[in-house]
């Protein structure tokens, strides 16, 4: 398996070109490597669909949020990241944050406050933990410089108990922002009581519905996931290009 995962990582991928198939009817093939992955797999797993890569002959499955990989007779399964070789990009993490994409027009915005940067004709949601490091750093280095755009902020406290509390401190301060931002950025505690109406576990449940299983995670207009504290240029591109 470790040598399959070398190969898969080394010079054959470097042909690849295009984009995965996407989910549709499964066909018998695809359907014969589901149940026999299910038949093969922990007891009660269940495979949500299987489609044929474009390198190697592989077949990816999806398990929940999961990806793995088998060949046509499911006598092998590799778990872990397809790199492409010339460019080093994540296929694997791509196709998860395309499986991942969510309707912009369902997020419950009214369970965020809103940061407005210039005009504010732009818009992403952010998904934050208040004790996340990344995501201080993200707010200085990206957020803060991203021009005319409106940050709709998801309190999502995932790491600790005290995120918690912060989290629900933050959303029954008078002025929701200034108390994100002085903690975030000042470093200065919120002090409001938290015991206000609050939509944090809320937030909890939407962000485990659609996959935030880290934060920072940014999504745009156009659905698309975008994980981790990534460069402010980086970011920009992404915005500008949202549709």
């Amino acid at each position: 398996m470790k040598l399959l995962r070398i190969l898969m990582a080394g010079a054959l991928l470097c042909a690849l070109g295009g984009s995965h198939a996407q989910d549709a009817k499964m066909g018998e093939t695809e359907l014969r490597i589901k149940q026999l992955l299910e038949s093969r797999l922990r007891p009660g797993t269940k495979v949500d669909g299987v489609v044929k890569t474009p390198y190697l002959g592989l077949y990816e499955a999806r398990i929940g949020a999961e990806l793995i990989y088998t060949d046509a007779k499911v006598d092998y399964l590799i778990a872990g990241s397809i790199l492409d070789a010339k460019t080093m990009d994540n296929l694997t993490e791509e196709r998860v944050n395309q499986l991942s994409a969510i309707k912009w027009e369902e997020l419950p915005l009214a369970n965020a406050f809103k940061q407005v940067n210039g005009t504010g004709k732009r818009q992403i949601a952010y998904f934050a933990d208040p004790n996340c490091g990344y995501c201080k750093r993200f707010e200085q280095q990206a957020l803060a410089q991203l021009k005319d755009t409106t940050i709709h902020i998801f309190l999502y406290p995932i790491l600790t108990p005290d995120s918690t509390v912060k989290a629900k401190a933050v959303w029954c301060s008078k002025d929701k922002l200034k108390s994100w931002n002085d903690w975030m950025i000042k470093g200065q505690a919120p002090t409001a009581s938290g015991t206000c109406d609050n939509p944090i576990d809320a937030n909890r449940a939407l962000g485990e519905r659609i996959n935030v299983r880290a934060t920072p995670t940014v999504f745009l207009v156009n659905g698309q996931k975008v994980p981790g504290a990534i460069p402010l240029a980086q970011l920009e591109k992404l915005v500008a290009e949202a549709k």
